[in-house]
C-alpha cells in the first residue's frame, strides 16, 4: 500500500496554530509526505469538518466564508477550529540520519538548535542565577504584561488576547528553561516553569474550545440538522462532526493533549541510534544466513522465518539486538502517535525496514468514492481504506494478545478503541484524559456508521460493552477518579488540571465554586494562578457568559491584594476597574492608603481616571477613613492630656493631600480638612491643625466660588459649600487667636532680668553697673512696648473668635437639605471646649498684664444675650470664671477704685 501518496493531509482545525517545539524549532524534526502529494478537498454544505491530526476522521476540507460576528479580530477571519499544524518546513525531506538525530535527541542537544541559547538569553538567564528566587525574577514582567496586553484589545478581539496570553507564557518558559538547565530541575525555577507551562497549555485550551462555543452559539438560528444520505463514511462522519458539538469539542481536546505532548518531543530523554537501518530485524537474518552457511543449529533458538507474525506464531524470540531495537521503536511510535504524528510514525517504520507496520498504521481512514458523486468523467482516485472494519477488529485483538509488547498493544488499542491496553501505558493525567477522549471519539464514530447502515460486519465482532458504552465528558473524569495511577490521582488535584477539567466539560459554575475553596483555603496561592485566574473571569466575562458574580469578585480582589503586595502599583488601577463600583471605590481607597511616597500619589490618581473610576469618591473615602481611625470622644479632656503630633496624627494631616491634585475637589478638601482639624483642637493638638490648615491652598475659597459661577452664575452657592467655607474662617479665626496667646506667653516669660549691682563696688564697678541697669531698663521698655502689643493682638483675635459674626464661632449660616448630623454634634462639642477654654486664656492674659478693669468686661460679654455665651460654660467653669473676676475686681479695690474699675464717688 502506497500510504505517502494516498495520504491526506491535516485538516484545516491544525493549520492555525503552531505547536510550541514548531515554531521554536529551527531543524525540522518531522518531514511530511512529499510535495506532490496531492491535496483533496470535499465541500460541505454547512459547517466546516473538525479536522483531527491522528485520529480515524482526518480528512480534508472547506473553510466556512460568510463571517458570523465581530467578536472575533476585526480583519482577520478566525477558523473555527483551532489545532496543531505541521512545522513550517513540513515539507521537506531529509535523509534518515539527519531526521533520527532531530527526532530523538537529548534534551540539551534539542535545545541547542532553539532560541534559548541566543546571545541575549544567554546573558539573561546568567544574570538570574545571581537572585536569590531566578523562577519570580524571570516571570515577574508577566503582571504588567498580561495588563498591556487585555488593555490593548478589545472585547471584539478576545481571541487574539488569548493568542497574546499564550505567545508570553511561552517566552517566559523559554527564558525559565535555559535557567533551569543551569539551575537544575529542583529548582524553584522549575516550579515556576512548569506553573506557566500549564497555564499556557490552558489558555490554548481556553482558545480552542471557546471559538467553537462562541461561533455554534452564533449559528444556532442559522443552522440546520440536515443529513444528506451517503454511500461514503468519510461524508457520514463528516455531517457527523459538523452537527455534533461534543464529538467536535471532544476531538479539540484530542488535539490539544496531542499537541502539548508534541511541544514536549524535545525533551524526549534517549537518544536512538537503531542497529537497524533500512533491514527489519537484521540481526537476526544474519544469524539465520551465518547458520545455513555452517550448517550448524544455534546456541539459543531463534525464529526461522521472518515474516512479521513470526515471532508469535513460533513462539521464538528474535536476536537481543532486534528484540532491543523493536521495544525502542515501538515505545517511539506511541510516542509519535500519542503527539498526533502518525504519518511520522509510519516513515519511522519505513525508515526502520518495517514497512508492514507503518501499513498496518493506515488503515484507519475513512473509505470514500468520489466517482459515486462528482459526475465526472475523469476518475478520481479512492480515498481510505473499504475493509476498515476488518482492519479494526484486527486492531482490537493484536491489543488483546497479551505476548506482545504492551506499548504495541497500546499502538493497535489507540486505532480501535480498546480503552484497556491504552491505559496501561498512560502514565500522566493528559496521558489518561487522552485515552478515553480517543475511545469516546471513535465508539461515537462507530455507533454514528451503524446507525447510518454503513458499518462493517466486522465491527459486530468487537466486545459488546465497546459498542454499547455511552461515553460523555463527565463520564470521563468520573472515570479518572477510579485510576490504579497514585501519580495520575495526584495530578487530578493540580489547580490547572482542575480548570481543564471545568472548561473541558463547561461546567462553569463548578469551576467558580472549586476556585472559591481556593480562595478560603489557609494555603495561598501562587500569585501566577491567581493572575491567570483573574485574566480567565475577565475573559468569560467578555463573552457574556454567566458566572458567579461574588466568586469572580473574590477572585479579582486576590489579585489586587497580590498586586498591592508586590507593590506593582501601575497595574492596581485596571483591575480594581473591573469590580462593581462601590467595592472598586473602597478596594482603591484602600490602596492608596498605602501609598506613602507623594510622588507617586499623583500617578495613581491618573491611572485610577484612565480606568474609568470615580476619583473623587475614592479620594474621599481614603480621607475619611483615615480621619476616623482611632475615634475619640469630643469631650472635656484633663491638662495631662497629650499634645504632641504622633505618627497617626502625621497619616492624618498627610492624607488630605490626595484632595488637593485636583482643583475640582477643592470643596471636598476643605470639609474633610475641617473634620479632621475638628479632631485635632479637641484633643488641643493645635500643632497639628495648624499644619492640616497650612496644606489647603489658600485660594481654596475663590476656587470653589469660581468652580460654581461657571456651572450657575445666579444662584447663591450651596449651602454645604457654603458652610464649609464658615467653618474654615472659624477655625482659621481659633488658630490664630491660639497662635497669638503662645507669642504672648511666650514673649511674657522671657522678660530681661534685673541686674543685681556689687556690694562695696570701686568706681570702675560702679559704672559697669550704671551701664547695665540702663541696659535693662532699655531692654525692660522694648519688653513692655512687645508685651503691650502682643497683649492687645491677643485680646483682638480672642474676641474674633468669642464674637464671632454672624450667629457666632461655629455656628452654620445656613440650613443643609440632608445636614450632617455627627458634624453638627462636633461643632457644638468644640463651642463648649475651646470658648471656655479662650475666655481663660484672655482673662489670664488681662490679670497678667493687670488690665483688671478690660477682665471685668469679659463678663458683660458672656451674660449678653445677644451672643449667648454665657450657655457654652459648665456650671464649674462658670464658678471658675466668677472666682477670677473677683479677684480682678479685689485687685481694683487694692487700687481704691470700686468693685467695676470706677473712682470711687466722694
Amino acid at each position: 500500500m502506497d500510504w505517502g501518496q494516498n495520504e491526506l493531509l491535516s485538516p484545516v482545525v491544525r493549520d492555525d496554530e503552531m505547536t510550541v517545539a514548531a515554531r521554536r524549532r529551527k531543524k525540522v524534526a518531522f518531514p511530511s509526505p512529499s510535495s506532490e502529494t496531492p491535496f483533496v478537498s470535499v465541500v460541505t454544505p454547512a459547517r466546516p469538518l473538525l479536522r483531527t491530526p491522528a485520529s480515524l476522521f482526518r480528512q480534508a476540507v472547506t473553510p466556512r466564508a460568510p463571517e458570523l460576528s465581530s467578536i472575533f479580530a476585526s480583519g482577520v477571519r478566525t477558523p473555527r477550529y483551532t489545532r496543531t499544524p505541521r512545522t513550517a518546513a513540513s515539507s521537506l525531506n531529509l535523509d534518515d540520519s539527519a531526521w533520527t538525530d532531530s527526532l530523538y535527541a537529548s534534551p540539551v542537544l534539542g535545545l541547542e538548535n532553539t532560541s534559548f541559547f541566543t546571545d541575549d538569553v544567554a546573558n539573561l538567564s546568567s544574570a538570574l542565577l545571581k537572585e536569590d528566587d531566578p523562577g519570580e525574577a524571570a516571570a515577574a514582567s508577566l503582571f504588567p504584561e498580561f495588563l498591556a496586553s487585555f488593555l490593548k484589545h478589545s472585547a471584539s478581539a478576545v481571541f487574539e488576547l488569548l493568542e497574546d496570553y499564550q505567545n508570553i507564557c511561552q517566552e517566559k518558559v523559554d527564558v525559565l528553561q535555559s535557567v533551569v538547565l543551569r539551575a537544575g530541575q529542583n529548582s524553584k525555577t522549575a516550579g515556576v516553569r512548569w506553573l506557566l507551562q500549564q497555564e499556557n497549555h490552558t489558555w490554548r485550551l481556553v482558545a480552542s474550545l471557546y471559538r467553537d462555543r462562541v461561533q455554534l452559539a452564533l449559528e444556532e438560528d442559522m443552522m440546520t440538522d440536515m443529513v444528506v444520505p451517503s454511500e461514503s463514511e468519510k461524508v457520514v462522519v463528516e455531517q457527523l462532526f459538523q452537527r455534533d458539538a461534543v464529538i467536535r469539542q471532544s476531538q479539540l481536546v484530542i488535539d490539544w493533549l496531542e499537541s502539548i505532548a508534541k511541544d514536549q518531543m524535545g525533551d524526549f530523554s534517549d537518544n536512538i541510534e537503531y542497529y537497524a537501518k533500512n533491514v527489519c530485524w537484521e540481526n537476526t537474518l544474519h544469524a539465520l544466513k551465518m547458520r545455513r552457511k555452517s550448517g550448524s543449529s544455534l546456541t539459543v533458538p531463534l525464529v526461522t522465518e521472518l515474516d512479521p507474525d513470526a515471532p508469535l506464531r513460533q513462539q521464538r524470540p528474535l536476536a537481543d539486538l532486534d528484540r532491543e531495537d523493536d521495544a525502542r521503536l515501538l515505545k517511539n511510535l506511541f510516542t509519535l502517535i500519542r503527539a498526533g504524528m502518525t504519518e511520522e510514525a509510519q516513515r519511522l517504520c519505513k525508515r526502520c525496514g518495517q514497512a508492514w507496520r507503518a501499513a498496518t498504521l493506515e488503515g484507519w481512514k475513512l473509505y470514500h468514492d468520489p466517482n459515486m458523486t462528482s459526475g465526472s468523467l475523469e476518475l478520481q482516485p479512492v480515498e481510505g481504506n473499504p475493509h476498515r472494519g476488518i482492519w479494526k477488529a484486527c486492531c482490537w485483538r493484536m491489543a488483546e494478545e497479551e505476548q506482545l509488547n504492551r506499548y504495541e498493544r497500546a499502538i493497535y488499542a489507540s486505532l480501535s478503541g480498546n480503552l484497556r491496553p491504552l491505559l496501561a501505558v498512560c502514565e500522566s493525567w493528559e496521558d489518561c484524559v487522552w485515552a478515553f477522549f480517543r475511545v469516546m471519539v471513535d465508539s461515537l464514530v462507530e455507533k454514528e456508521l451503524m446507525s447510518s447502515g454503513m458499518a462493517h460486519q466486522e465491527v459486530e465482532t468487537l466486545p459488546r460493552e465497546y459498542l454499547e458504552a455511552n461515553w460523555t465528558m463527565e463520564k470521563v473524569f468520573e472515570e479518572l477518579q477510579a485510576s490504579e495511577s497514585k501519580r495520575v490521582l495526584d495530578e487530578i488535584k493540580e489547580h490547572y488540571h482542575v480548570i481543564q477539567k471545568f472548561v473541558i466539560v463547561g461546567d462553569l459554575d463548578g469551576l467558580m465554586e472549586e476556585i472559591s475553596h481556593w480562595l478560603t483555603a489557609s494555603k495561598p496561592l501562587p500569585s501566577h494562578l491567581l493572575r491567570f485566574m483573574s485574566h480567565l473571569v475577565l475573559f468569560f466575562r467578555s463573552l457574556g457568559l454567566a458566572l458567579k458574580e461574588e466568586v469572580s469578585v473574590e477572585v479579582l480582589k486576590a489579585y489586587v491584594s497580590v498586586l498591592i503586595r508586590d507593590q506593582q502599583t501601575n497595574l492596581v488601577a485596571s483591575y480594581v476597574g473591573q469590580l462593581p463600583a462601590d467595592l472598586a471605590t473602597s478596594q482603591y481607597a484602600a490602596f492608596l492608603e498605602t501609598i506613602t511616597q507623594p510622588e507617586l500619589r499623583p500617578r495613581c490618581l491618573q491611572l485610577a481616571t484612565e480606568a474609568g473610576l470615580d476619583v473623587a469618591a475614592v479620594t474621599k473615602l481614603v480621607v475619611e477613613t483615615v480621619r476616623k481611625q482611632d475615634e475619640s470622644d469630643f469631650t472635656h479632656h484633663n491638662q495631662t492630656l497629650e499634645t504632641g503630633t504622633t505618627k497617626d496624627d502625621q497619616k492624618k494631616i498627610d492624607v488630605i493631600e490626595w484632595l488637593l491634585f485636583d482643583p475640582a475637589h477643592r470643596a471636598e478638601a476643605l470639609k474633610q480638612s475641617n473634620a479632621i482639624m475638628r479632631k485635632f483642637l479637641a484633643l488641643q493638638k493645635h500643632d497639628a491643625a495648624k499644619a492640616v490648615f497650612s496644606k489647603v491652598p489658600e485660594d481654596s475659597m475663590r476656587e470653589i466660588y469660581s468652580q460654581w459661577t461657571s456651572v450657575d452664575q445666579t444662584a447663591p452657592l450651596p449651602a454645604e459649600d457654603e458652610n464649609a467655607i464658615r467653618e474654615h474662617l472659624c477655625i482659621r479665626a481659633y488658630l490664630e487667636a491660639h497662635e497669638a496667646f503662645t507669642d504672648w506667653f511666650s514673649h511674657s516669660g522671657s522678660a530681661p532680668q534685673k541686674p543685681i549691682p556689687a556690694p562695696e563696688a570701686k568706681f570702675t564697678e560702679q559704672v559697669a553697673n550704671e551701664m547695665r541697669e540702663k541696659e535693662y531698663q532699655t531692654a525692660l521698655s522694648a519688653w513692655s512696648c512687645r508685651l503691650d502689643v502682643l497683649t492687645e493682638d491677643v485680646k483682638e483675635r480672642i474676641y474674633n473668635v468669642l464674637l464671632f459674626v454672624d450667629g457666632g464661632w461655629m455656628v452654620d449660616n445656613r440650613e443643609e437639605s440632608d445636614a450632617d448630623t455627627e458634624r453638627s454634634h462636633q461643632m457644638a462639642a468644640l463651642r463648649s471646649l475651646c470658648l471656655p477654654r479662650l475666655t481663660f486664656l484672655l482673662l489670664s492674659v488681662l490679670q497678667s498684664s493687670s488690665r483688671h478693669q478690660e477682665a471685668l468686661r469679659l463678663a458683660d460679654i458672656i451674660s449678653s444675650d445677644q451672643h449667648r455665651l454665657y450657655k457654652v460654660f459648665s456650671k464649674e467653669e462658670m464658678r471658675r470664671l466668677l472666682q477670677k473676676l473677683r479677684e480682678s475686681s479685689l485687685a481694683l479695690l487694692d487700687r481704691g477704685l470700686d468693685p467695676l474699675g470706677y473712682e470711687l464717688q466722694p
